[in-house]
């Protein structure tokens, strides 16, 4: 990862927004896809590749997509994704709705949510603590199942 330059996003920050919402099959293949049309939709918006802002916003869509792969599949069933910058060009959210009910993430914090060091997996949602500005779920409204989202805030420029 690069350190954003002062200048990085300026374009996002004076669009009106964006969005990008798109269904995939919950297999890899299909996060595997989520995360790489996300990227490219970023950099499309003015958060080029390499910079910190994209690579953590990607790490957060691939994360989530996984997730709802791993947790929230239901056979014959897509995810849905939606990135949104928002239009005051600060925050970018990301949204992954699956459709499965019964399996809720953790609202973890650090010494509680942290997998053990020979565990494989189990740090999906600790990353995304940590590189959000914030994350939750909620019911999804249209039907079973459920939506993870996560914000990722711009840092405020720095005063000289």
């Amino acid at each position: 990862m690069t350190t954003e330059p002062t200048t990085l996003c300026a374009a996002l920050r004076t669009a009106p927004g964006h969005a990008f919402e798109m269904r995939f099959t919950s297999t890899p293949r299909g996060a595997r896809l989520a995360r790489r049309l996300a990227a490219v939709r970023l950099d499309a918006w003015g958060i080029p590749y390499g910079t910190d802002a994209h690579d953590a916003i990607v790490l957060i869509v691939a994360e989530l997509t996984a997730n709802a792969v791993r947790h929230g599949h239901v056979p014959g069933r897509d995810f849905h994704l939606g990135l949104h910058a928002k239009p005051d060009g600060r925050t970018v959210r990301v949204e992954v709705t699956d459709t499965r009910t019964e399996r809720l993430p953790r609202r973890l914090t650090v010494p509680e949510g942290a997998a053990g060091a020979d565990e494989e997996t189990g740090r999906g949602l600790l990353l995304v603590s940590h590189l959000a500005t914030r994350w939750d779920w909620h019911p999804r409204p249209d039907g079973p199942g459920k939506t993870v989202w996560a914000e990722y805030a711009f840092p405020s420029r720095r005063r000289r």
